[in-house]
């Protein structure tokens, strides 16, 4: 009976035994409170980094790299530049301006041609002398205020301003005047031979400005 109790005891202690020895690990231990507190295999050198190296610029200097195309000054002076280039782009500026008034003369020799009315004659007339007085100012002071093509500009600007303030009074006074020595200047004849006068003025100045380059 002995005999069996303490095969039965053998039986029952030995596997706690194999299994505390099969669980048993060297340097490693363990602390419900902290966790595993072991050595760790280093990973880092089986992967290698996915970032991309930035390369280096190629150029030293951004100026080294548009020196090539550097704008050059502007070769003031050069006598030459200034005598060709400089004044040849204000020429044509002025030039420019005086084939503007071209139509507006036109349009004046144009009205008197088909006899239109006082109010067609003064607006027409009027535009010119608008245009005239800009012209004026922008260049005076100015070398372009000497040449025969602005003068003629302002003198038919005059000529078509008096023109169109004798036919205006004609209107205003025809009722109430004689054609006497007094009122002669708003008789048909006057203001007739008035419009004539304009008329050639309007065409040399047109084609002054037309030959002008």
């Amino acid at each position: 009976m002995k005999k069996l109790l303490v095969i039965l005891l053998i039986s029952v202690l030995t596997p706690s035994c194999c299994y505390g020895a099969f669980f048993k690990k060297d340097n490693v231990k363990m602390d419900s409170s902290n966790g595993y507190v072991g050595k760790l295999p280093d990973i880092t050198k089986e992967y290698e980094s996915n970032e991309a190296e930035v390369a280096p610029p190629i150029f030293d200097k951004t100026q080294d790299f548009h020196s090539g195309n550097a704008i050059k000054p502007i070769p003031r002076d050069d006598p030459s530049f200034v005598n060709i280039i400089l004044k040849k782009e204000k020429t044509s500026e002025y030039v420019n301006d005086l084939q503007e008034f071209i139509e507006m003369l036109e349009k004046i020799y144009d009205s008197i041609e088909e006899k239109e009315d006082v109010q067609r004659f003064a607006s027409r007339v009027y535009y010119l002398n608008a245009n005239a007085d800009y012209l004026k100012e922008k260049y005076s002071n100015k070398p372009e205020s000497g040449f025969v093509s602005f003068k003629q500009i302002m003198k038919a600007s005059d000529e078509a301003k008096e023109v169109l303030r004798i036919r205006s009074e004609a209107e205003k006074y025809k009722k109430y005047l004689a054609y006497t020595d007094t009122g002669y200047q708003y008789s048909k004849n006057n203001i007739d031979m008035q419009l004539f006068n304009l008329q050639l003025s309007l065409e040399k100045t047109i084609n002054l400005l037309k030959n002008t380059h």
